[in-house]
């Protein structure tokens, strides 16, 4: 009897295990798919369909890095970015 208890317990202990890794794997590749969609995102030209054909006035211009660098904000406060990703999106706003 103690043999098959020692047993049950061991099968209990690897299922629980299992499942444990398998959510954590599931969860950390949820976020990287997640971090891919917000790059590929950002990687998209902002507002080329909003905007008349012509120069982009410069309070249009100010306002929508105003809004990016928003939006950024939220996306690190959310644990979606680094620290590191973060800094380079926010480098790529300013700088452009």
């Amino acid at each position: 009897m103690p043999g098959l208890l020692r047993g049950i317990a061991r099968t209990t202990v690897v299922a629980g295990t299992a499942t444990a890794v398998s959510n954590r794997v599931s969860r950390r590749q949820a976020g990287r798919w997640a971090a891919q969609d917000q790059q590929a995102a950002y990687n998209q030209p902002q507002g080329a369909y909003n905007q008349p054909q012509g120069a982009y006035a410069a309070g249009s211009d100010t306002s929508d890095r105003l809004a990016q660098l928003q939006q950024l904000g939220a996306l690190k406060a959310q644990g979606v970015l680094t620290e590191a990703e973060f800094e380079q999106q926010k480098a790529r706003i300013l700088n452009s």
